[in-house]
């Protein structure tokens, strides 16, 4: 089979501009290809939950308990060998005020975010790629925000480069459980200033990019 990689986004915050929606949105890569080993542990993991009488759907950082979610963060830093962790943070009040409409602000960070991970490995060496989100989180402009991701794509990828663009539910997915709770470690370091789990997952998180503190934004 042609190499094959798949990429799992997750993101954190709120498309609220106003003062009282979150200061940062995230937007968190999760890059590996099979065999999923970690995936494997979190469904063992899963399972003794099951056993323990706990209808557990899925794992959710937000929402788990501080045992799960200690647990789940052991399994990723079992692995993290086998992870690439790219994300980027957009401190949401310098953002341009035409960009702040969820079809335009959306596809327009991913964007972003995809341009940093497809210049390092191991996408370099992919054929084929497969990039499952979870389901778009803007309900109105849902299919507005799927043609603008498409665009991007296409625009980004080399034309060799084949890919498949899924959005799926978390619980469809480990590797979207996995991308969530590393983006909520990311997420909890710029809103709280929490860094207990975010150190956990530094060692492969190859880029943090704040994107007003970086280099010259392009806006497409």
């Amino acid at each position: 089979m042609s190499e094959t990689v798949y990429i799992f986004l997750d993101e954190g915050g709120n498309f609220d501009f106003s003062p009282g929606g979150t200061a940062y949105f995230t937007l968190t890569a999760v890059t590996t290809r099979r065999p999923f080993l970690l995936h494997n542990a979190l469904d063992e993991l899963r399972h003794e939950h099951l056993e323990l009488g706990r209808p557990m759907l899925a794992f959710h950082c937000a929402e788990d308990n501080k045992t799960t979610r200690a647990q789940v963060f052991d399994s990723i830093g079992q692995h993290l060998d086998k992870l690439r962790i790219d994300s980027l943070v957009v401190e949401k009040r310098k953002t341009e005020p035409t960009l702040r409409a969820p079809e335009h602000f959306y596809p327009e960070m991913l964007g972003q975010l995809l341009t940093v991970v497809m210049n390092g490995e191991p996408v370099k060496q992919a054929e084929r790629l497969v990039v499952i989100t979870d389901r778009i989180p803007v309900q109105k402009q849902r299919r507005a925000v799927e043609k603008a991701v498409k665009q991007t794509l296409a625009r980004i990828l080399p034309a060799e480069v084949t890919y498949n663009l899924l959005h799926h539910p978390s619980c469809s997915h480990y590797g979207l459980q996995v991308a969530d709770y590393c983006n909520w470690a990311v997420l909890r370091k710029w809103q709280k200033d929490e860094r207990f789990y975010y150190e956990k997952l530094r060692s492969s998180l190859v880029n943090e990019l704040d994107i007003f503190r970086s280099e010259p934004v392009r806006w497409y």
